[in-house]
């Protein structure tokens, strides 16, 4: 029987895709952006979606299910942030989604985030969430992990957290990482979109052109921020980390890696200065797992890849998916003897 699961904070539905992929339902998602919401409807037909704040969501409110899954919201923690943590009342979305599982009591919880919620700064209020977790009635299990190491063209560090109900009396180990030489880099999965990508129109509107869905990329300028290291990974090499900004994008393999000129400055190589153009939302997609038949629905191409960059990586969703569903498994033979 398929296991049903919730999402919260579910974004485009990356890390819901991968959970499909893994065999599970996703019966209910929430997600309070509007922006998003056309982009989630579209891909995921069969799930009913919320669009209420997780603060407004009454416990009743959620179905029964076997799993709630979720990132709340990480520019609280991010490294690139203002680093506020539970401060923020971003970060404080946590205790929301703490409530509806102590609520609900499925069998299982996934919860991601950045890694820099691993700052020492934001040790006390970690160990609070960690405990809230437990105290909820969950064993917790939670680890750095990069998604380069389970299928993903890009090196994404993030702090998973995943618990299972104390009754359960599972003993999850995470998934072990893929051997290196079975790591995707980007030619294996840009290389065919070579040669189709086109800018997007002034002030950053969608190309009509497009011969491939949602295959442009971001104009203007780069910023001194961005110039100040390299953002060129070669064609051998994984990605970059995909960013939510579409202006900190990194650069197509095709050019060459930029030139350092002083400490946190570099410049494009000269006489190829054509060649340093933005990855697009499509390209980003890719790197993220996204399927070529996921639409990603927007009247400016920053929301695209606002979307994209906030998502959690496909084949790393689902190769967590996985191994939950294995200790779900086990679990149950394990009683029925």
């Amino acid at each position: 029987m398929t296991k049903q699961i919730v999402s919260f904070f579910a974004g485009a539905g990356g890390l819901d895709l991968g959970f499909e992929q893994a065999g599970f339902h996703v019966a209910w998602a929430n997600e309070y952006d509007k922006d998003i919401w056309a982009t989630y409807e579209k891909n995921h037909p069969k799930t009913t979606l919320v669009t209420r704040s997780i603060t407004n969501i009454d416990a009743d409110e959620v179905p029964e299910c076997d799993g709630i899954i979720g990132g709340p919201p990480c520019q609280s923690w991010s490294e690139a942030g203002a680093q506020r943590g539970i401060e923020d009342k971003r970060g404080q979305l946590f205790f929301d989604f703490i409530r509806i599982l102590e609520a609900k009591k499925p069998k299982f919880f996934l919860a991601e985030n950045v890694s820099g919620m691993q700052h020492a700064r934001h040790a006390d209020a970690l160990n609070n969430i960690k405990k809230m977790f437990k105290d909820a009635g969950y064993d917790l299990y939670s680890q750095m992990m990069n998604a380069v190491d389970y299928g993903a063209a890009q090196d994404r560090k993030r702090v998973i957290f995943i618990g299972f109900r104390s009754d359960l009396n599972i003993k999850y180990t995470f998934p072990e990482p893929i051997e290196k030489e079975e790591r995707k880099a980007l030619k294996d999965i840009l290389l065919d979109l070579d040669g189709n990508a086109v800018p997007a129109l002034e002030k950053q509107k969608p190309n009509p052109d497009v011969k491939v869905l949602n295959h442009e990329y971001m104009i203007g300028g780069f910023s001194s921020m961005f110039m100040s290291r390299n953002r060129v990974r070669t064609w051998d090499e994984p990605s970059f980390t995909i960013q939510a900004g579409g202006r900190h994008a990194p650069i197509h393999p095709s050019a060459p890696r930029m030139e350092k000129v002083e400490t946190d400055k570099f410049k494009f190589v000269e006489g190829h200065e054509n060649k340093y153009r933005r990855l697009t939302v499509r390209e980003c997609a890719r790197i993220q797992g996204f399927p070529d038949n996921f639409e990603f629905v927007y009247s400016n191409v920053a929301a695209g890849y606002k979307m994209i960059g906030n998502a959690v990586a496909v084949p790393f969703a689902k190769a967590l998916a996985v191994s939950i569903l294995e200790h779900l498994h086990k679990a149950k033979v394990k009683q029925a003897a």
